[in-house]
């Protein structure tokens, strides 16, 4: 006897059915849209995106200063803008002070060079005159000459003087002695070109007269 065979059953479908339906569902899940990176404008930047924008801002700023030439290089600075000359050491002005003040004192007391002039004037007049000579020629061709020769040389020194300090005060000065000094060599300076000029046209001193001539004796 055969054995009772039993009706075939049809087969479970849920599980081939249940693996149908997982892959469309993993399909949308693949295919759903992932999180927006883009931010709300009322959201505020993430740190990394703040430091990225401060970087960049560095980046222009530095870019704008190289642009500009104001590069913080004083080297640079100064070859693009106007050349400042360094502040003068004031050696000029002081060598210069001193000059006239003792510019000033040889016009008043005199120097070899017009005693030397003064000499040479007397000898000439003498070698002009001779023995033949009225007595106030040869007081103005010896003596007067060589005087007015000396003033005229302490003229040209105090003329000097005078340049030379007020060319003291025009100089940058550093020191507070250099003024006073320039001051002082052009006072003395007036004062010796006032005495140069009183001796050469006998101002203040006047060349001696001879006596008058004695009337001659009748016998």
């Amino acid at each position: 006897m055969n054995p009772t065979t039993k009706p075939e059953e049809p087969a479970d479908e849920s599980g081939d059915n249940e693996a149908e339906r997982a892959v469309p569902a993993a399909a949308d899940k693949n295919d759903a849209p992932g999180p927006s990176l883009a931010k709300d404008p009322g959201e505020s930047p993430e740190p990394g995106a703040a430091e990225g924008a401060h970087r960049a801002g560095d980046a222009d700023g530095a870019g704008t200063a190289s642009d500009d030439g104001d590069d913080g290089d004083p080297l640079t600075d100064d070859l693009d803008g106007e050349y400042t000359p360094p502040p003068s050491s004031g050696l000029a002005a002081a060598s210069t002070a001193l000059i006239s003040v003792l510019l000033s004192l040889v016009a008043l007391i005199g120097t070899w060079s017009g005693r030397v002039i003064a000499e040479r004037e007397t000898l000439v007049g003498q070698i002009d005159l001779g023995q033949t000579g009225t007595a106030e020629q040869q007081i103005s061709e010896i003596y007067g000459d060589a005087w007015h020769a000396t003033a005229l040389t302490n003229g040209i020194f105090a003329v000097l003087a005078l340049i030379v300090g007020l060319a003291a005060l025009g100089l940058p000065q550093r020191k507070s002695w250099v003024r006073p000094f320039a001051v002082a060599g052009i006072a003395l300076g007036a004062l010796a070109l006032l005495i140069s000029v009183g001796m050469y046209f006998d101002v203040f001193v006047s060349l001696p007269e001879p006596p008058p001539a004695a009337p001659p004796t009748t016998g």
